[in-house]
């Protein structure tokens, strides 16, 4: 089985992180409700796509029960993951009333727990890719769109506390290869057992990993800020977007 793209896919939506450090050091005027927009859009993304391809395809598969069971296990995994290393983080660092030490390990705390749960996150979009190359497209842009904020997270910090990109983009960079890296090991180690049955039950697994990342993390904060129609605004967009991939590809 060629792993060629999934693998590049992977990489892709882990190194958005970097993406989210030019945001950082390039848009200086990053208004919140910037923000609220594209954690609404990602949002968006993931739960159309979760519920009306995802969770159908599995369904399909392996029948109604066998895929609820699977998704409810994503879900149940993820907010383990979630509990352990918490990911509430998406916020915006300044240097006022903060020493440089302090910034120096809020941004490396931040970068540990991202790493801890792209290794999942990397492990969705390879698997998704090696049954269905159309879903690992569309799970990898979503997981894209989820990645840019949380490199903000991290160099936005490590940029006060060092003022240096290079580090700050290194930092961002190690927190997304995690992604490629959870996925080559998953694969590795699920070589032996791939079938359709067994990838129609990583489909329902990613729904429900996609869907607890959408309730637990980006849906409260692209609405903490006041930004309630932006926010909205952004779901739709982000459904639309997906209703439109999903026609086409």
């Amino acid at each position: 089985m060629d792993i060629g793209l999934p693998l590049l896919l992977t990489l892709f939506a882990g190194l958005s992180t970097v993406l989210g450090a030019f945001v950082v050091f390039f848009l200086k005027d990053f208004k919140k409700s910037y923000l609220s927009f594209f954690l609404g859009m990602s949002a968006g993304t993931m739960v159309y796509l979760s519920f009306m391809e995802l969770l159908p395809l599995a369904i399909k598969g392996i029948g109604f029960q066998q895929a609820n069971m699977a998704f409810f296990v994503g879900i149940l995994i993820i907010g383990l993951v979630d509990k352990v290393v918490p990911h509430h983080y998406i916020n915006y660092c300044t240097k006022k009333g903060k020493e440089c030490n302090k910034l120096m390990i809020t941004g490396f705390m931040v970068a540990v727990g991202i790493t801890i749960h792209n290794f999942p996150e990397g492990i969705t979009v390879f698997m998704s890719s090696l049954g269905d190359v159309r879903l690992g497209f569309l799970i990898a842009f979503a997981t894209a769109l989820h990645n840019i904020p949380e490199g903000m997270a991290v160099a936005t910090p490590i940029y006060f506390a060092t003022n240096s990109k290079r580090k700050a983009f290194g930092y961002s960079f190690l927190a997304g290869i995690a992604e490629p890296v959870g996925a080559i090991i998953a694969y590795l180690i699920l070589q032996p057992y791939l079938s359709p049955t067994l990838l129609a039950y990583v489909f329902a697994f990613v729904a429900g990993v996609m869907v607890y990342i959408c309730f637990d993390e980006l849906l409260p904060t692209c609405f903490e800020h006041g930004e309630g129609h932006t926010a909205i605004s952004g779901i739709i967009v982000g459904m639309f977007i997906m209703a439109l991939s999903l026609s086409f590809l």
